[in-house]
């Protein structure tokens, strides 16, 4: 089965019309899309957008065999005028199969938002699935007997569309992610490709024509990542956008709890609002403990409350205490987490803060955990195979 993108951006098109922001402005080229829609076999077309005829001649493809078009999502926008080549267009009944005389299955999946997905099998009995804008299946009967070779849909906007498929098994190790309806909200280049990565999936020009059951190019997703970052830079936030996309994900939490401290309620508040509901906490800082069992990912958040439990431990922060064993103490506890990052076969997303580029601390204790705080990001980055530093809400790739 053969499947040719003639869009992949928002229903609105990227670069939106008349739209000043930077995504917008920098959507040239590669990165200009039209709106989605997919060509199946040349039979099959999958959302009526303008200008249909020419992108598919463009991709070397013609309408003129199209047997069925099918929409998925309501059309705001102006009306799309029918070429005379093709049938009428309309959508099938959340449920409901429609079997092609081309041989294709189209079977309707019901939606959480406005809309309709498709679940297009071809005669030979590759199946793919394409989901609109803005939605995720709203309900998955039980676990399909396998995965589906070809996953479409909102990877950047409904990131859990993806979480909920790979929870069900619907998406496994060797099913292709290709992230379409890209709109102004997604990161541009680089930026989307890393982000798409992180969640096995990625995106293609307009007009790529891709073969599905063919052995996919699935990202590697790393096993161990290390986010740093100074305060607010937004390194928490990169950090869950990387396990986003998986169904069951263990947040360390290494702050705990502070009795009549309002101020740090609402900040961890904020995190907990942002996480998607399905994830469980863990408030511990026994993390070489988590990283040593089998199990979901895990996001540690954050290595430098972490290194403060530690100190507290080894009554660190004193300089007789730590001339006359403390040293000694935290460098066994330091050496056991790294060597648990070492050896963890889980997934797993570290967070820390970047210190030391700024004013150098007034007391003994403040450069002690200066110093020893970046010891730790240093051993813990050499384990990791990909580290990025956030800096105003943007990440830069330091490894990986």
């Amino acid at each position: 089965m053969e499947l040719t993108l003639l869009g992949t951006g928002a229903p609105g098109g990227l670069p939106r019309p008349s739209c000043p922001c930077a995504a917008c402005a920098t959507a040239r080229g590669p990165w200009a899309r039209a709106a989605t829609a997919l060509l199946v076999d040349d039979a099959l077309l999958l959302d009526l957008t303008p200008g249909a005829v020419f992108a598919a001649a463009r991709a070397g493809h013609s309408l003129g065999a199209v047997r069925q078009v099918l929409l998925t999502h309501p059309h705001d926008g102006p009306a799309v005028e029918l070429p005379a080549t093709l049938p009428p267009a309309g959508r099938v009944p959340d449920g409901q199969v429609l079997t092609l005389i081309s041989g294709h299955r189209v079977r309707a999946v019901p939606m959480d938002a406005p809309g309709t997905g498709y679940e297009v099998a071809s005669p030979d009995g590759e199946r793919l699935l394409y989901l609109p804008p803005g939605a995720a299946p709203a309900g998955l009967d039980g676990r399909p007997e396998r995965p589906y070779d070809l996953v479409v849909c909102d990877v950047v906007g409904r990131p859990d569309a993806v979480a909920r498929l790979r929870g069900v098994g619907a998406v496994g190790p060797a099913t292709e992610v290709i992230a379409v309806h890209l709109d102004h909200d997604a990161p541009p280049g680089a930026a989307l490709e890393r982000r798409l990565a992180a969640a096995g999936a990625r995106a293609v020009p307009d007009g790529t024509t891709l073969v599905v059951g063919e052995y996919p190019v699935v990202p590697d997703v790393p096993r161990r990542v290390l986010v740093t970052g100074g305060a607010r830079s937004g390194k928490s936030l990169e950090a869950e956008r990387r396990l986003e996309t998986f169904p069951e994900v263990v947040y360390v939490a290494t702050g705990g709890r502070r009795g009549g401290d309002p101020e740090w309620a609402a900040r961890v508040g904020l995190h907990r609002e942002r996480r998607p509901g399905a994830w469980r906490t863990e408030e511990t800082c026994e993390v070489a403990e988590l990283l040593g069992a089998d199990g979901p990912p895990l996001l540690v958040d954050c290595l430098s409350l972490w290194l403060t439990d530690a100190m507290d431990r080894v009554d660190a922060w004193e300089d007789v205490r730590w001339r006359h064993g403390g040293e000694e103490a935290l460098r066994a506890r330091v050496a056991e987490l790294v060597g648990a990052v070492r050896g963890t076969r889980r997934q797993v997303v570290l967070v820390t803060n970047e210190v030391g580029a700024g004013v150098v601390p007034a007391t003994p204790a403040g450069r002690r955990f200066r110093d020893e705080l970046g010891r730790l990001n240093a051993a813990v980055a050499a384990e990791c195979e990909e580290v990025l530093l956030v800096v105003a809400g943007q990440a830069v790739v330091l490894r990986g």
